[in-house]
Order: structure tokens, then C-alpha cells, then sequence
């Protein structure tokens, strides 16, 4: 094992070697790129990707982003199709076959069966004159020149330009679409980019305790309500009406400032105008605003009046934070 290398440098010519390979596909996209996207926008069916060794690996990559995107696709083998799986491939759908070389055995034996369904096939290749490249309908090209790998034998430039190319295609599609953010919480309802953008205030305070204490009641009123409803505050209300709130802080801050605690009134020790917020506000705009104040809880409210409580560590637990 050769320890004598600069690493720092092989690391820079490595993604210098990519980019430039990225750089000369960006230049040669052509008329087949755009019309492929349109065909694929079109497209009644699936998208059918497929391909062999690393080339397989970027295909099930471009399948999951065309799923979350709005672009229904799926990843068939290309060893296993033609021992059974190529009953995926259905009247309407299209096909993608991803290959350096073009040449592979399992992706040539796949195109007579294909063209007998009469589905289109669009190659991504790296190789123009390959079998796949000249049999398909549509050819993307992702020729490179070399591989980043020192022996130009490892798949490195040519999957990331296969990366890239599927990469562009559903960026393509998804504006054609119009698919906007709301659409993709849809598909990421238990993700934390999806939450960002369909959780609701109200589905967090939902789920809490509402402390609340009256503007007269007693210090130990106050301090039972903090303690039982483990928020760490309690709102203060007259009748319906918030008047404030009180929190941890604030009961120590009264312990500092007051030897006789006889007298005193929730109303005395709150916090007056506290921070609150819609419950039908996205629960990131409360993230937000915890951030802004430096506080741990926020005060929900609906039409204006008390509703609830929502604290720093319903956010964490939602993977908000």
C-alpha cells in the first residue's frame, strides 16, 4: 500500500475531473434531451429505469427522485428482467436504460424484448456508436473523457454524469408539472422536509396539556399548574381573556425579588404580552419564533383566544430541530 500521496490534491483532481466531465454535457445537451422530457412528461405509464452493476445503483437514484418529485418510476435489474421482472414493463410505460458502454450483455438482451412490447427506450450512454446508443429511440450522452479513477476502471466520472443526467431530467419534469412544495410534503409525510411543509401548529398543541391558572390564583396554584402539565409555563387568564404568562423563569425571578409570597397573584408575577401564535401557523414558523426569542414555549391561540401550548421539545421530537 502506497502511503506517498498527496491526498489533498488527489481529492481536488478527483471532482476537477468531474466537473470538467459535467461542464462538456452540459454544452453537448441536445434537441433528444427536451424531447425526451416532454415524452416522459406525457407518459400515461411508469417511467421504467433499469441498468447493470454501478450504472443499476444510479438508476434506483433517479427512480427515487423522480417518486418524490411527482414522476411515477420504477427500478427493474436488467439481470434479473429477463428472468421474469420484465412483466414490470406495462403498455403505457417508458424505458430508460443506463449504461457506459452500451455494450453490457444483460442491457442488449433486454432491447429486442422491449421493442416487442413497442415501449420507447431512451439509453443514457457514454458510448454514441454502442448497441444500446443506436437502438434506442433517444440517446442522452454522458460520454466522458476519462474516469477520475487513476486506472480509468472504476465507475467515478461516468456514474456522475449519469447521476446528473437523471438529475436534470426530474428537475425537467417537476417544473413542467408545476409541482410545487406542498406537493412534495405529500410524498414526504414522515420526513423532516415534508413536516416543514404540512405541520401545523394545532397538530403539536393538539397532543399537550392547557395550563392555565386565573389572574388571582395563589403561588401555589401557579406552581401545581407548571408542575402538573410538565411545560414549563402556564397561561393567565381573566375569564377568556389572556392577560400573560408564567414560567420557570419567572418563579425564580419572584423568589429573588420577593420575601413574602402571601399576597401575591399570578397577575403579579406573569409576563404580560406574551408571545403567542396562530394554531393554523405551520409549526415552523413557531420554531421560528422560538429562536428569535430565545424561549422554550409559545402560546397557541385560535381566533385570538387561548387555545394550548407548544414547547421546543415538540419540535425536536418532530425532527423540526
Amino acid at each position: 500500500m502506497s502511503t506517498d500521496i498527496n491526498i489533498l490534491k488527489v481529492a481536488q483532481d478527483t471532482i476537477a475531473n468531474e466537473i470538467e466531465a459535467l461542464q462538456k454535457m452540459q454544452a453537448a445537451i441536445s434537441a433528444d434531451f427536451e424531447a425526451v422530457v416532454r415524452l416522459m412528461s406525457a407518459c400515461t405509464g411508469r417511467i421504467v429505469i433499469s441498468g447493470i452493476g454501478k450504472s443499476a445503483v444510479i438508476a434506483q437514484k433517479i427512480v427515487a427522485t423522480m417518486n418524490s418529485t411527482g414522476t411515477p418510476a420504477l427500478f427493474m435489474h436488467a439481470a434479473d428482467a429477463i428472468h421474469g421482472d420484465l412483466g414490470m414493463i406495462q403498455q403505457d410505460d417508458v424505458v430508460v436504460l443506463i449504461s457506459k458502454s452500451g455494450e453490457s450483455p444483460e442491457i442488449k438482451a433486454l432491447i429486442p424484448f422491449i421493442r416487442n412490447f413497442g415501449n420507447k427506450i431512451v439509453a443514457i450512454c457514454g458510448k454514441v456508436s454502442s448497441y444500446l446508443a443506436t437502438q434506442a429511440d433517444y440517446l442522452l450522452d454522458t460520454t466522458i473523457d476519462q474516469e477520475a479513477c487513476p486506472n480509468n476502471l472504476a465507475p467515478t466520472t461516468s456514474t456522475t454524469a449519469q447521476l446528473v443526467m437523471g438529475d436534470a431530467l426530474a428537475v425537467c419534469l417537476l417544473q413542467l408539472k408545476g409541482f410545487t412544495a406542498r406537493d412534495f410534503a405529500k410524498y414526504h409525510p414522515g420526513g423532516a422536509l415534508g413536516k416543514r411543509l404540512y405541520l401545523r401548529v394545532s397538530d403539536l398543541s393538539a397532543q399537550n396539556p392547557r395550563p392555565a391558572v386565573a389572574a388571582d390564583a395563589n403561588i401555589k396554584e401557579v406552581i401545581v399548574s407548571i408542575s402538573a402539565n410538565r411545560l414549563g409555563a402556564t397561561a393567565v387568564l381573566q375569564g377568556t381573556q389572556l392577560l400573560g404568562v408564567i414560567t420557570d423563569g419567572d418563579l425564580r425571578r419572584m423568589l429573588e425579588q420577593h420575601m413574602d409570597l402571601t399576597n401575591l397573584r399570578a397577575l403579579d408575577i406573569c409576563t404580560k404580552n406574551p408571545k403567542t401564535i396562530a394554531e393554523e401557523e405551520m409549526a415552523v414558523a413557531a420554531m421560528e419564533l422560538l429562536r428569535q426569542y430565545n424561549i422554550t414555549q409559545l402560546l397557541v391561540t385560535k381566533d385570538g383566544a387561548y387555545a394550548g401550548m407548544v414547547h421546543l421539545h415538540d419540535l425536536v421530537k418532530e425532527g423540526l430541530i
